[in-house]
C-alpha cells in the first residue's frame, strides 16, 4: 500500500536518502558541462548545498515537520554554492513556506509545497531561462498537482514528480540550443531529478535511511555557519599555518588534534603550509596549538553565536514576510564608511591573482572560483569582515553571482552590492573604476561597464569530443572561450589556438595581458607573448602570473 502522508521524521529520512542519491551521481552531473572543459562543478555545488541542509536538519532530528522543513530551508540557504545551489535553496525555501503550520503532509500538500518552491525559485532569478533546472522543477510541480488531484498518496505523487523531472531533463536540449549543440542535458536539472529519485527510492524501501546520515560522514560537514537554536557554536578560528624551518607539518596529526578539540574542522595543504578552519569554545587553544607547530598568518576569529543570532533573526523576518529584496539605504541607518569609500570583497582563484588584488587594496579576498564556489554563508562572513558599512562584491565568476546576491539580501548590518564580474580580468578592470567619493550603489553601474569594456578569453584543454554549431572539438585540443560568444578557437597546438583567439579580438585595444595559470610556465608564456605581440598592431603585451586552476591562460585586451 502506498504511503499516504509523512511527518517531520519521515521528511528528514526521505531528504537524507535524496542527498545520498545526488551524491552518488556527482561525477555524472559534473560531466554535463556545456563546454568540454575540466571544471564541471554543478554536481559538486548541488551536493554541498543539500549536504549543508541535511546537516542543519539533523540538528532538529525528532522535531516537528515545520522545524525540519525550516531547518532544510535555512541550511540550504546558507550552504548554497553556485547558481544551481542557490536555485535549489530557493526551491526548498518555497517548499518550507508551503508546509508551514502542518504536522504531517500528504500528496496534495507536497504538490502545493513544490508549486510554491517553483514560484520562489523563478522569482529569485532576474531572467529565468527555460531548458534549465527551473524548467525541471516547474514541470515536476505541475505533474505533482495533477497526480495529487487524482490520488492523494504521497508515493504516487512523488512517483509522478520523478517521472516528470526525468522527461523534463531529456527535453532540455530542445529548449536551450547550447545544450543541443554540446550534446548534453542540463546539469542542474539532472541533479534535481537524481535528488527526487532518491526520496522516492527511500519511500518505496530501496534506500535505508540509516545509511545516509550527515552525522556519520564528518568529512561532508559544511564549512558555513548553521544555527542550532539554543546550542552555542562558540568561535570560528581560521589561520594559515606555515612550517618552521627544517620541520615539515604533519597534516594528518594536525587534523586529528583539531577534531579532538573542535568541529567543522578543515585542514587543507601540505607539509609546507596548511589552511586551518575550526569551530570551538576556546580559540586560544586553537591558536596556541598552531603556534607550537609553526608560524601563523591571516588569523581570523569570529563569534559564531552572535552571527547565528543575527542570521536566525534575518531568516525569521524574511520567512514571515516573504521579502527577497535587500533593505533600502534608509533602513540600513547612517553609513560609517572608512576613508576611501566603500570596501571591496573579491572572490579570487589563484595565488597570483590574489597578490594582484591585494596590491590594489581590496579589503577582503575569498579564495574560490570554478569548481570551488564559495557558499552564501562564506560570502556573508567575509563581507562582514570588510572595513566599511558599504561593500562592493566582485564575484569574478558567473557561477558565484547568485550566491553573492543572496548574501547581500541576508546581510542587515552592511549595505552590500554585487558587480557581476565574470572573471578576474573583469574584476580588476571594475576595481580600477571604483570611485571612493561615491557610495556603493552609485559605483555599480560604472564598475560593471568598466568590467564589460575589456575583451577577455580563457584557454584550456577539451576533455571530450564536442560540437559547437558547425565546429567540431576533439578531446585533447586546446580551446579558447570568451564569456559572450563561447568557443572562438580550437587547435591541437596551444600557440595556434591562442593566436587564432587573439586575432578574433575587436580592434582598438592598447594592452593585452596574458595571465598564466595551470599547465603554463613563465618561459612558455614569454615566448607566446612575443608571438601575440607580432599580430596585435602595436599594442603592448604584458605577462602576469595568475595561478588560476583549470585555465592555462586568461587573456584580457583593453
Amino acid at each position: 500500500m502506498a504511503r499516504r502522508s509523512c511527518d517531520g521524521k519521515g521528511l528528514l529520512a526521505a531528504f537524507a536518502a535524496a542527498v545520498a542519491q545526488l551524491e552518488r551521481h556527482v561525477d555524472e552531473i559534473n560531466g554535463l558541462n556545456v563546454f568540454p572543459v575540466p571544471d564541471g562543478d554543478t554536481g559538486t555545488n548541488m551536493a554541498a548545498t543539500v549536504r549543508a541542509a541535511l546537516f542543519e536538519a539533523e540538528a532538529v532530528s525528532g522535531g516537528s515537520l515545520e522545524s525540519v522543513a525550516g531547518a532544510i530551508s535555512f541550511g540550504s540557504l546558507m550552504g548554497a554554492r553556485g547558481n544551481s545551489g542557490v536555485i535549489t535553496s530557493q526551491i526548498f525555501r518555497g517548499m518550507a513556506e508551503g508546509l508551514a503550520g502542518k504536522r504531517r503532509f500528504n500528496g496534495l500538500d507536497l504538490a502545493h509545497a513544490l508549486d510554491r518552491g517553483t514560484k520562489t525559485a523563478y522569482g529569485a532569478v532576474a531572467k529565468p531561462v527555460e531548458g534549465t533546472i527551473l524548467t525541471v522543477v516547474r514541470e515536476a510541480a505541475a505533474a505533482a498537482v495533477a497526480a495529487a488531484e487524482r490520488d492523494n498518496d504521497i508515493e504516487v505523487v512523488l512517483g509522478a514528480v520523478v517521472d516528470a523531472s526525468e522527461r523534463a531533463v531529456a527535453r532540455t536540449p530542445s529548449l536551450l540550443p547550447i545544450l543541443r549543440e554540446a550534446g548534453v542535458v542540463d546539469a542542474g536539472g539532472q541533479g534535481l531529478y537524481r535528488f527526487f529519485q532518491g526520496a522516492l527510492l527511500y519511500l518505496v524501501g530501496e534506500i535505508p535511511a540509516e545509511a545516509v546520515s550527515a552525522r556519520t560522514q564528518p568529512a561532508a560537514k559544511p564549512s558555513t555557519l548553521v544555527a542550532h537554536g539554543d546550542e552555542g557554536w562558540g568561535y570560528e578560528t581560521m589561520y594559515l599555518l606555515s612550517a618552521a624551518a627544517g620541520r615539515p607539518l604533519d597534516v594528518d596529526a594536525i587534523r586529528s588534534h583539531l577534531e579532538s578539540i573542535g568541529v567543522s574542522v578543515l585542514v587543507a595543504g601540505d607539509g609546507r603550509a596548511v589552511k586551518i578552519h575550526v569551530h570551538n569554545e576556546r580559540p586560544d587553544d586553537v591558536i596556541a596549538y598552531g603556534l607550537a607547530q609553526g608560524a601563523l598568518s591571516r588569523v581570523s576569529i569570529e563569534n559564531l553565536d552572535d552571527q547565528a543570532r543575527d542570521l536566525r533573526e534575518s531568516r525569521a523576518a524574511e520567512f514571515t514576510t516573504g521579502a527577497t529584496a535587500a533593505a533600502s539605504p534608509a533602513d540600513q541607518g547612517p553609513s560609517h564608511d572608512a576613508p576611501g569609500g566603500p570596501g571591496v570583497v573579491a572572490v579570487v582563484a589563484g595565488s597570483g591573482f590574489r597578490s594582484v588584488f591585494e596590491s590594489f587594496g581590496v579589503d577582503q579576498i575569498l579564495e574560490g572560483g570554478q569548481s570551488a564556489n564559495p557558499s552564501t554563508g562564506e560570502l556573508l562572513r567575509i563581507v562582514r569582515l570588510a572595513r566599511s558599512r558599504e561593500v562592493v562584491v566582485l564575484p569574478n565568476n558567473p557561477n558565484v553571482r547568485l550566491a553573492a546576491e543572496q548574501a547581500a539580501r541576508l546581510c542587515e548590518d552592511k549595505r552590500i552590492v554585487v558587480v557581476p564580474t565574470r572573471n578576474a580580468a573583469e574584476g580588476l578592470a571594475a576595481l580600477m573604476a571604483l570611485d571612493p567619493n561615491k557610495d556603493a550603489e552609485a559605483n555599480v553601474g560604472p564598475m560593471t561597464a568598466a568590467g564589460r569594456a575589456i575583451q577577455s578569453m580563457v584557454v584550456t584543454q577539451a576533455i571530450r569530443d564536442s560540437r559547437f554549431g558547425r565546429r567540431r572539438v576533439r578531446k585533447g585540443q586546446t580551446i579558447v572561450l570568451d564569456p559572450d560568444d563561447g568557443l572562438i578557437a580550437a587547435d591541437p597546438d596551444v600557440t595556434k589556438a591562442v593566436l587564432e583567439g587573439v586575432a578574433a579580438l575587436e580592434p582598438g585595444f592598447e594592452l593585452v595581458t596574458l595571465y598564466y595559470g595551470d599547465g603554463a610556465s613563465l618561459a612558455e608564456t614569454e615566448v607566446l607573448a612575443r608571438r601575440v605581440g607580432e599580430i596585435v598592431d602595436g599594442a603592448e603585451v604584458e605577462v602576469v602570473h595568475g595561478g588560476q586552476p583549470f585555465y592555462r591562460y586568461l587573456i584580457a585586451a583593453e
